[in-house]
């Protein structure tokens, strides 16, 4: 199966970020790619680079709403799944959300940030509420696909959450900054999960340098033996594609030892 992650830029103007997503969509579908992912905010400025000026939920949207069934619409008509990133509004709160979308337009639900940070350049805190769906996996035609957007990544119980909840494929909408890791950390991360829990990886980041942070891009995919399969360039505007077989998964390390050599009954005893 071949996914797609597509690693662009923004601007602030929602309608041409959002034509180029679709544009990028339709290339990706007809290279044979079932499932397409986004980065985080992929379709407008990453407003948690700078502190609020005001009322932050005049930023975002419901789910389902414009942009989710803007893309609803699109999944159907090419016949593939899509992970979206979006400012989400709900019941007078905001939150980092993704909706995944199925194969015939119907949305599988979505996911929030559940980890939210604050430090310069990423104050999100003050533009997000805590997620409250706890790591769901949606069933899809792309396999069980789960999310872990940004910061949630950095936490190994949220990781081993999604595979406890069936993941085969965890998605990661990133807005990650030049320089704002050690180099290869975040990467080594992701393959660390990747290994430990025996399901394959995919990171898409931004890219673009906007009033408070430049983002960096090199997004990857990682297999279940932990390896990088494929990496995006460093600034670049660019469909990155791997073919994934979800049959590895079962011949995976941590399918063959890690999980019938657990003891989680006597963890919290330690």
């Amino acid at each position: 199966m071949k996914i797609a992650l597509v690693q662009q830029h923004a601007t602030v103007d929602k309608g041409e970020n959002l034509k180029r997503g679709l544009a990028a969509m339709e290339e990706a579908a007809a290279a044979g790619a079932k499932l397409v992912c986004y980065a985080e905010l992929a379709f407008e400025p990453f407003y948690p680079q700078v502190l609020p000026a005001g009322d932050v939920q005049k930023l975002a949207e419901p789910v389902p709403g414009p942009v989710t069934e803007m893309f609803m619409a699109k999944a159907e008509e090419l016949g593939v799944v899509v992970v979206l990133n979006l400012f989400e509004l709900d019941d007078g709160k905001a939150y980092d959300c993704s909706p995944v979308i199925d194969a015939d337009g119907t949305l599988a639900g979505k996911t929030r940030m559940a980890h939210v940070p604050d430090y310069e350049g990423f104050h999100e805190q003050h533009y997000y509420t805590q997620g409250n769906l706890g790591a769901p996996v949606f069933d899809t035609a792309a396999g069980r696909i789960g999310i872990a957007i940004c910061y949630d990544r950095h936490y190994p119980e949220y990781m081993r959450a999604l595979k406890l909840n069936g993941a085969e494929l965890v998605v990661t909408p990133q807005a990650g900054a030049v320089g704002e890791w050690p180099e290869g950390l975040y990467e080594a991360e992701m393959r660390v999960a990747a290994f430990q829990n025996g399901y394959f990886t995919a990171l898409c980041n931004r890219t673009g340098k906007e009033s408070g942070v430049e983002f960096a891009g090199e997004s990857f995919v990682c297999g279940p033996d932990g390896q990088v399969l494929v990496r995006a360039g460093t600034g670049t505007d660019e469909i990155v594609f791997a073919d994934i077989d979800l049959k590895q998964i079962s011949e995976s390390t941590a399918e063959q030892l890690f999980f019938p050599d657990r003891r989680p009954e006597d963890t919290v005893n330690w």
